[in-house]
């Protein structure tokens, strides 16, 4: 027989710091979300839960006894902290044993910054327990706690799915917000701040890249667990999964169309500046073949030693002007041909 959970009033909450507890809800079908704090949550975790009811833990992992106060007091398997001492941010979710262990990457998207910070979380999901353990503060974890009161979860699965149908729409975001910015340089690439649009262009893709590497092996693991189902997990959070992975699939993709494009707008401004390079290196190559014949006669001229031609003639400055003019309209004139050519 399920014992009632004692209102807050009546247990305090002096060991939520040393559990690492964060938010703590019981889940039943006839009432609102009951807040937990570690001790109820334990003496909850002592009891069989009735089929409609399930337990939210979310964990603060920097806290040194969260991983003992999790394992002494609740089931959850040994590959849930495995998984979170590889420290591996790559996404993943996996049918182990009879739960669901789920790695899922919080990625927000500044407009300012044009980066993307992303904050890892760790799940574990049972018939009647779901277990979220995070080091870093996660966004999607926060907005569904304010709206907790509203969200109509019956089973722990529901709540995973809302979890990685908001991760989903945060990389729709990110892939709109950086297609916006794209637009934008792409709209003054033919500006003289090539430099700028450059620099931009490549901070885009490396984060793009970033959260191409974390986000890419969801669908095939959402795949794998669709064909390998636990048995607990019932028929329509088993369709609204297929749902949620042909759209993750759609983003995954768009993502992969907007580095392309990226890409090409990246060749198109190398291409730009290496004209460029090259017009600056052709004037260049002009000027000091102008600039031969003068140098040449001057050189001559300048040694002194005896017979220098044109040395007793009052008109030697004129006619030596006019053979240095002579000489620099025939260098100019073949260097032009062959630019045409």
């Amino acid at each position: 027989m399920l014992q009632p959970v004692l209102p807050l009033a009546s247990l305090p909450d002096f060991n939520n710091e040393v559990a690492g507890l964060i938010h703590g809800y019981l889940f039943t079908p006839e009432a609102p979300p009951q807040r937990l704090n570690a001790r109820e949550a334990s003496q909850l975790a002592q009891q069989n839960l009735p089929e409609s009811y399930f337990l939210w833990l979310h964990i603060n992992l920097n806290h040194a006894r969260a991983e003992r106060w999790v394992q002494d007091h609740f089931s959850v398997d040994d590959d849930f902290f495995d998984e979170i001492h590889s420290a591996s941010p790559r996404t993943r979710l996996a049918h182990q044993n009879d739960a669901l262990l789920a790695v899922l990457n919080d990625v927000t998207f500044s407009k300012e910054e044009r980066s993307t910070q992303n904050a890892t979380l760790w799940i574990w999901c049972c018939a009647h327990t779901i277990v979220t353990a995070r080091y870093r503060p996660v966004g999607m974890i926060e907005r569904m706690h304010q709206q907790i009161d509203r969200l109509p979860f019956a089973e722990p699965d529901a709540m995973l799915l809302w979890l990685l149908g908001e991760q989903e729409a945060q990389l729709e975001q990110v892939v709109r917000r950086s297609s916006q910015a794209v637009d934008a340089i792409e709209e003054r690439l033919l500006s003289a701040a090539i430099k700028t649009n450059r620099s931009e262009l490549g901070h885009l893709r490396r984060m793009l890249l970033r959260v191409q590497r974390l986000l890419a092996p969801e669908p095939a693991a959402l795949f794998r667990l669709l064909n390998r189902p636990p048995k607990w997990l019932k028929r329509e959070p088993l369709s609204e999964l297929r749902i949620f992975t042909e759209e993750f699939s759609v983003a995954l993709n768009d993502l992969a169309g907007l580095m392309e494009r990226i890409r090409l707008l990246q060749e198109e401004i190398a291409a730009s500046l290496m004209e460029q390079s090259n017009r600056t290196l052709f004037l260049l190559t002009v000027i000091t073949v102008l600039a031969l014949p003068i140098n040449i006669i001057a050189g001559f001229f300048g040694m002194n030693v005896g017979g220098i031609p044109l040395a007793n003639n009052p008109h030697g400055f004129l006619l030596l002007v006019i053979v240095v003019l002579v000489f620099t309209l025939v260098a100019g004139w073949l260097a032009l041909r062959r630019r045409r050519e």
